[in-house]
């Protein structure tokens, strides 16, 4: 099979999309699309401290200029979150790559790791809290222009919050105007998103006639949440459940779109010579379980979901017909290499048939991102469906370069790939098939 060029494959996807007014237009019957997906883009203002007075006194509007002026031009290193370099670089190659694009998804994590802290420690003086609201705004503006007219759909992240540990209900107060006029263009009813968003970080929109975009807090779901959100979550899942029902009787299909991913912590699983001696789940397991039961009582509804988080390109079985795709992180913060997705979705399903993964090389430092590998192509498989990775998931076992490729794709293809080795490699693979810690622990002792 001959390998598409990056302007072929955006010509051949972008196809039949019919172009309409803003990002809300309605998408043709037959062919498929380009669905650009990014996540944990972590922007760090603060890569520069010398710069924390004049942004701190600064309006928004004043940023650019400002980063723009810093003697500050190199690039982060990994274990560093996105400096201003890099965060160019991202938003000119997604700019560069929307030709067909309606609509992009962004599954959170718009600021950098503790910038509360790092505020102080630079010598701001005045408040934290407004400083990361100001943080927010630039963030936001910045991919709003990069993104020209399309709606951004996206999910709230952890370090979305001033305590760095979100949700954080003050924050969503102060940030829902941006997020609904400047991501969403106001596309949803404003009552309605506000109505959910405020009370919890979470809103429904509905697009192309016949999709419904569920944007999921999963924060609170999160077993490192030390706080009793458990009326929340509740609230939350009755209104998943109650939007799941509306979108099934008005014959649409639905994208779940989170960042928080369920299943393992893969940071929080330890093991002794390839034994395991503790494990740790994302979510509390009682919210996972109730998770999963709402997504079973509407099997074929749910057509994509995406998460994020990890930073690291992978995907989970959360059910056989719901599969978890997560996007890698524009942040290195992780070891990982800057990267993000762009999906060819089916205009008649919404359903994902491929992928090109898109990835800049930190450690070479080029002047731009580039292709890294197309899902069907490097995995040979006739399209990215449940069914494609649900056969895929034992291959990764038993066929070494497929498994090869996987570990190395895994950190989008940064040095620190060899974190993996063969004796903790039966914990990455069966984080991708099994969902439950049970069938996680039986998964891993049973590798051979």
């Amino acid at each position: 099979m001959p390998i598409l060029s990056r302007r072929t494959f955006l010509e051949l996807a972008g196809a039949s999309v019919i172009c309409g007014c803003g990002g809300a237009a309605n998408i043709a019957n037959s062919g498929t699309s380009p669905v650009l997906v990014f996540s944990d883009v972590h922007f760090n203002p603060l890569y520069d401290g010398t710069l924390c007075t004049s942004l701190d006194a600064a309006d928004v509007s004043q940023w650019q200029a400002i980063l723009e002026g810093s003697l500050v031009t190199t690039l982060p290193s990994y274990y560093q979150d996105t400096n201003y370099r890099l965060f160019k670089l991202a938003l000119s190659s997604i700019r560069q790559n929307l030709a067909g694009c309606q609509v992009i998804v962004f599954s959170g994590d718009l600021l950098g790791h503790q910038l509360s802290l790092l505020y102080t420690n630079n010598g701001g003086i005045n408040s934290a809290d407004a400083f990361i609201n100001k943080t927010a705004t630039f963030v936001m503006q910045q991919i709003r222009a990069a993104a020209g007219n399309i709606p951004v759909v996206f999910a709230v992240g952890n370090c979305d919050s001033y305590t760095n540990d979100g949700p954080d209900s003050v924050f969503l107060a102060n940030t829902a105007e941006i997020y609904y006029s400047t991501l969403l263009k106001g596309i949803p009813d404003r009552q309605e998103f506000m109505n959910t968003f405020l009370t919890g970080g979470y809103y429904s929109i509905d697009l192309f006639g016949h999709l419904k975009v569920i944007g999921l807090n999963t924060i609170m779901c999160s077993a490192l949440i030390l706080e009793d959100y458990s009326a929340q979550v509740s609230a939350q899942f009755t209104w998943l459940n109650a939007q799941l029902a509306a979108a099934q009787s008005a014959r649409q299909k639905v994208w779940i779109v989170m960042h928080v991913p369920a299943g393992i912590y893969i940071p929080g699983v330890t093991e002794n010579n390839g034994q395991l001696t503790g494990v740790a789940m994302m979510w509390y397991d009682e919210y996972q379980t109730n998770f999963l039961n709402i997504l079973a009582a509407y099997p074929g509804l749910i057509s994509f979901a995406l998460a994020g988080h990890t930073h690291m390109d992978e995907y989970r079985i959360l059910s056989p017909k719901v599969v978890l795709d997560i996007t890698p992180g524009i942040s290195p913060v992780f070891y990982n290499d800057p990267a993000y997705k762009i999906f060819t979705v089916d205009n008649s399903t919404f359903t994902p048939v491929d992928y090109q993964s898109i990835k800049y090389p930190l450690a070479a430092a080029p002047d731009s991102f580039s292709d890294y590998y197309q899902f069907t192509q490097a995995y040979s498989m006739p399209a990215y469906s449940t069914a494609s990775l649900e056969i895929l998931y034992p291959e990764l076992a038993v066929n070494n370069a497929i498994q090869t490729l996987f570990r190395n794709n895994y950190y989008s293809g940064s040095a620190y790939q060899n974190i993996i080795t063969s004796l903790n490699w039966p914990v990455y693979w069966s984080c991708v098939g099994n969902i439950s810690e049970l069938a996680f622990i039986n998964g891993v002792n049973n590798y051979s």
